[in-house]
């Protein structure tokens, strides 16, 4: 009992250090962006709700930024307009936090299960690295929906179509009536030949669009017509924070991106893509899936700005869940790898050359992220001791319910006294 205890006193002191520590660095490293998108948001809704305005009419006052989602966005968002500015940066901050806190524990849970770590001091350790996360910290500071659709696909991917749930698919449908970008997990669910699921994402998509056309035809109307085209709305394609493969393009030659070689480009990264993720679901890996879409959705998109990389989140959780059920120098590969991928994800590097991006140094600098995504496209490990238990259509495999993948003892080639071991730092939690 006096172990146990002495064991928790240490853990709640780490914690409280790192904590410390990174609030430290975000002092000095995070910029302040004054909750901007949320303001753009709040604008754009005030304007709409209160003063009669056209919701696509709305720009920010000195900026040519207005309101970029689909009609069934502002249906979500419309209770904003509602609360005063204070209240709205709080629900933001708050629902942020807590879809953060459950991804992140649906991803690592697994690994200190099999690893026997203490399971809150590992959630507690993880939710402090997330908040030094350039990604998760530019989220939280413009007040951006990128973790709440990230929740949504989460659910279906990593809860509902494991368990084989007749609504899996919901999610992804809702993320996509939100922002247009999540439809790349329905091409991942067709991809991957799990048919109902897709269809239940169209369906889904598909009826909340309709009611919000229903409620709002004028808004509706505007956005399929004029706003989705519109894209002086959403900033500069070479501006440092598009870190997609369009970024790139457009950095090479900023007045005459060529078009040509980016769609060469997403076509290579799409057949990679659908590769992948087709072996990734044969072997019953569904976080894999996740990951490896995420990454190419930030690759393929248009436009990708930092805070969107949140969706790289779980690649670099997978890495570590790799490294930790690989062995010797592989081990030491695939946590190094993650280690390097958080740093520099924390670390602002491409704003270097926010000015400059010209030169080799500037090529390679300025994309640095863009590389970072294309890295866990390539080589994120697929885990190969996830347990397949029957096929859900020509391509997929889906494992049982209760974890995201199983890890075999054969592969583990654990010996009994290890085993009683993590056994007994099992029930130490």
């Amino acid at each position: 009992m006096a172990q146990g205890a002495g064991r928790t006193i240490a853990q709640v002191v780490a914690v409280a250090a790192l904590a410390a520590a990174v609030t430290v660095f975000l002092s000095v490293a995070a910029v302040r962006h004054g909750f901007f998108d949320l303001n753009v948001y709040y604008g754009a809704l005030t304007f709409w709700v209160h003063d009669g305005g056209e919701i696509y009419d709305f720009l920010k006052a000195g900026t040519q930024y207005g309101f970029t989602y689909p009609p069934f966005a502002a249906l979500v968002m419309l209770p904003m307009a509602y609360l005063p500015w204070n209240a709205a940066i709080v629900v933001s901050v708050t629902a942020t936090v807590l879809v953060s806190a459950v991804v992140i524990w649906w991803l690592l849970d697994p690994v200190a299960r099999r690893s026997g770590w203490t399971r809150w001091f590992t959630l507690a350790v993880a939710l402090c690295l997330a908040a030094a996360y350039e990604p998760m910290r530019e989220t939280v500071n413009f007040g951006q929906v990128n973790m709440l659709l990230l929740f949504l696909v989460a659910v279906d991917l990593l809860r509902l179509l494991p368990a084989r749930n007749r609504w899996a698919g919901v999610g992804i449908g809702l993320a996509t009536a939100i922002k247009l970008t999540p439809g790349i997990f329905i091409v991942y669910l067709l991809v991957t030949g799990r048919w109902r699921a897709a269809a239940t994402a169209v369906g889904t998509a598909a009826v909340a669009t309709l009611v919000a056309a229903g409620l709002f035809p004028d808004a509706s109307r505007e956005f399929w017509t004029e706003a989705l085209w519109n894209t002086d709305r959403v900033g500069e394609l070479a501006f440092v924070s598009n870190q997609s493969l369009r970024g790139v393009v457009a950095r090479l030659d900023p007045q005459h991106p060529s078009t040509i070689a980016w769609l060469l480009l997403v076509l290579v990264t799409l057949v990679i893509w659908g590769w992948r993720c087709r072996r990734a679901v044969a072997a019953g890996d569904e976080a894999t899936g996740l990951a490896l879409t995420g990454a190419v959705m930030c690759l393929v998109s248009p436009v990708t700005w930092v805070h969107h990389l949140v969706w790289l989140l779980p690649g670099l959780i997978l890495l570590v869940d790799n490294g930790m059920a690989a062995r010797g120098r592989r081990r030491r590969l695939l946590l190094a790898a993650a280690l390097v991928g958080y740093a520099l994800l924390c670390s602002r590097i491409v704003w270097s050359w926010e000015k400059d991006f010209t030169g080799v140094d500037g090529f390679l600098g300025s994309n640095t992220y863009v590389w970072i995504s294309l890295a866990l496209l390539l080589g994120l490990p697929i885990r190969r001791w996830a347990t397949p238990v029957r096929s859900d259509g020509p391509a997929g495999s889906v494992v049982e319910p209760g974890g995201v993948a199983q890890l075999a003892e054969q592969d583990r080639g654990a010996s009994a006294g290890q085993r009683h071991r993590i056994g007994g730092l099992l029930a130490v939690r």
